[in-house]
């Protein structure tokens, strides 16, 4: 049987970090995309920017409701 992390189970309970997970590889999938080609013009580097950004946002988003998670669940057990 496989261990469950802490984000798996965020990830199955915490509809924001669903969302934003799904942002996430939406995002990562349109960088592939863009950077599949053999060159990118230069709307193409400012949309990579853009899109490398938005995806940190999602998963520094993402580490912060999985703290608060973690830190909730360890005053529980206390």
């Amino acid at each position: 049987m496989l261990q469950r992390t802490p984000r798996d189970i965020v990830l199955d309970t915490d509809a924001e970090y669903q969302r934003l997970a799904e942002e996430h590889s939406k995002y990562e999938a349109e960088l592939r995309k863009l950077t599949a080609g053999p060159y990118l013009s230069s709307e193409d580097l400012l949309e990579e920017i853009k899109l490398k950004k938005m995806k940190l946002y999602c998963k520094d988003e993402m580490e912060r409701i999985a703290s608060r998670v973690q830190r909730a669940r360890a005053a529980h057990s206390q």
